[in-house]
C-alpha cells in the first residue's frame, strides 16, 4: 500500500468535509427522518471524537506500543453519552477540521513508521498500523456517503418534489 497516497487522501478529505458541512442552517443539521438515524450534527460530533480518540490515537498506539491493549472506546454509545445533539454544530465542525489537520501534521512528520506493526483488536483479531491507516480513509468515504444520502433525503423532505429525473427515471 502507498501510505503517502492514503495520507494525502485524508488531507484532501478535510477540504471535502469542510465544503460538504459548512454553512448549513440549524433546521437541516438537526433534521432526521428516523429516530435512530444520525443527523448532521451527530455525524460531525462523531467525526471529531473518532479523529481525536480512535484513528489517530490507535494508529499511533500500534506504531509505538503494538503489544499493549487499546483503551476501549464506544463510538455508538458516545452519541447519547456525550449528548451530540446538544453540541454547537459550527464549533464541532471547526474542532473536527482542526483535529484532522493535527492528524495530517503528525502523519507527515513520521520518519520510517513501522506500518507492519501488528496489534490484536478485541473483535477483529490481528490488525496492522497500515490496516488502521487504510480504514481511517475508508471511514471518511463511508461518512461522505452517509452525509450526501442524508442531504438528499432532506432535500426530498423539504421540497416535496419528484426526483425521478435525477434518479434516472
Amino acid at each position: 500500500m502507498d501510505h503517502k497516497l492514503v495520507i494525502e487522501g485524508l488531507q484532501r478529505n478535510k477540504l471535502v468535509f469542510k465544503r460538504l458541512l459548512q454553512g448549513i442552517p440549524r433546521k437541516e443539521y438537526v433534521w432526521k427522518d428516523k429516530p435512530n438515524r444520525w443527523c448532521l450534527l451527530e455525524i460531525v460530533s462523531h467525526l471529531y471524537d473518532e479523529e481525536l480518540e480512535d484513528f489517530r490515537k490507535r494508529t499511533k498506539h500500534i506504531l509505538d506500543v503494538p503489544d499493549q491493549q487499546f483503551t476501549p472506546i464506544d463510538p455508538e454509545g458516545w452519541v447519547q453519552e456525550r449528548k451530540y445533539i446538544e453540541q454547537d454544530y459550527d464549533v464541532m465542525l471547526y474542532r473536527f477540521l482542526e483535529e484532522r489537520q493535527t492528524s495530517i501534521n503528525w502523519l507527515t512528520s513520521l520518519t520510517n513508521p513501522k506500518w507492519e506493526n501488528i496489534t490484536i483488536h478485541s473483535d477483529l483479531g490481528p490488525m496492522t498500523a497500515s490496516q488502521f491507516l487504510a480504514n481511517w480513509l475508508a471511514h471518511d468515504y463511508l461518512h461522505f456517503n452517509q452525509i450526501t444520502r442524508l442531504k438528499l433525503d432532506y432535500l426530498k423532505y423539504m421540497s416535496k418534489e419528484n426526483f425521478s429525473y435525477a434518479e434516472g427515471y
